[in-house]
């Protein structure tokens, strides 16, 4: 199974199934056994002693589906290859180092002349590596009931809604940070709350009758500008929130012949415009999407495992990934992150 972006981009899902599906892995022991026995692989958890093989496949196409609505700002990370595999549940926090500049290179004639024999500094970041998930559960007696007459389609709605809690959680966690969740000496940041941001004020609310496409272009420039100051010359993607969407689809100006968007996308370097319906009201994000700034640390793609309960007459489900956003900054602090309101 893979997923496919708007712009033709394929992700590929964790590869499970083999190419003969009476060869598909049969349950053993406990779920932690069966973790530990597989070095944490869930796939351990996804086997056909309770769903058929064409069950799996559907409960797959729902994950793809859903996380493909969801996933914005995050499968803008995807799509860029801006993504960093770790190993899965065996793994709980990502280390990751800054290093400091150094003097600039001198020039001479014989070129013997000695130049400062000076030593970066490094620090060590570390970033939590959490599981973002979502439980449901399906009786026997209901999955029975859609097998009564035959092989039917089982009612796929509960796992698309976890899917969905589940992508929208990876997003926001993106868009807006989850900086009170701590462990192994490190915190998840996102655009909204990292430390290092380059930050300022709006002339108006977009979406405020005082606004005008004017206002919004020397808003976006001055965001631009910052973020050169701050030594990241771009391209830039920039990430409107909800409020704002209509806003830029107004005329620029009166009988312009062209939206404030268009405008907006003329001025140099900035990729993308994308209205990101996580994103906090009034705040508006540009990224410079490079490695030195933002990356996804990917740990599992999202997956769903299965165990039961209650001798067998519960089918736990459960929608989880360990995606989580790496935001950037030199030694020096300086970021290609840029966030006005």
């Amino acid at each position: 199974m893979s997923l496919t972006l708007n712009d033709g981009t394929k992700i590929d899902l964790m590869e499970f199934w083999p190419s003969d599906p009476g060869k598909a892995p049969v349950a053993h022991g406990s779920v932690a056994q069966r973790m530990l026995n597989n070095g944490f692989n869930v796939n351990s958890l996804r086997n056909c002693d309770v769903l058929h093989y064409e069950e799996w496949l559907e409960v797959d196409r729902v994950v793809v589906d859903e996380a493909q609505l969801r996933l914005q700002a995050v499968g803008d990370l995807i799509s860029a290859g801006l993504t960093v595999p770790t190993k899965g549940l065996g793994k709980t926090v990502f280390a990751s180092q800054k290093i400091s500049d150094i003097t600039d290179a001198e020039i001479t004639m014989d070129g013997a002349t000695p130049t400062d024999k000076d030593r970066p500094l490094i620090s060590t970041d570390y970033l939590p590596l959490p599981i973002i998930h979502k439980d449901i559960e399906i009786s026997a007696r209901m999955l029975a009931a859609s097998r009564s007459e035959g092989y039917e389609p089982m009612d796929t709605t509960n796992i698309r809604l976890a899917t969905r809690k589940v992508a929208e959680k990876v997003e926001t966690i993106l868009l807006t940070g989850a900086s009170s969740y701590g462990f192994g000496g490190g915190a998840i940041y996102g655009y909204l709350d990292f430390p290092n941001i380059n930050s300022g004020s709006l002339t108006a609310d977009w979406d405020d009758s005082t606004a005008t496409g004017s206002t919004m272009l020397a808003d976006l420039l001055a965001m631009k500008q910052a973020s050169i100051d701050a030594r990241h010359y771009g391209p830039w993607d920039v990430y409107l929130p909800t409020n704002y969407d209509t806003a830029v689809d107004d005329d620029f100006k009166a009988a312009s012949d062209k939206t404030i968007r268009q405008r907006l996308m003329e001025i140099g370097g900035i990729n993308n415009i994308k209205v990101a319906d996580k994103l906090t009201a009034d705040y508006i994000v540009m990224v410079q999407k490079t490695p030195d700034v933002v990356r996804l640390v990917d740990g599992m793609p999202l997956s769903v495992v299965q165990w039961d309960q209650q001798g067998g007459m519960v089918f736990n489900y459960k929608v989880m990934t360990i995606m989580v956003p790496q935001i950037r900054s030199e030694y020096s602090d300086r970021c290609g992150v840029t966030v006005y309101s």
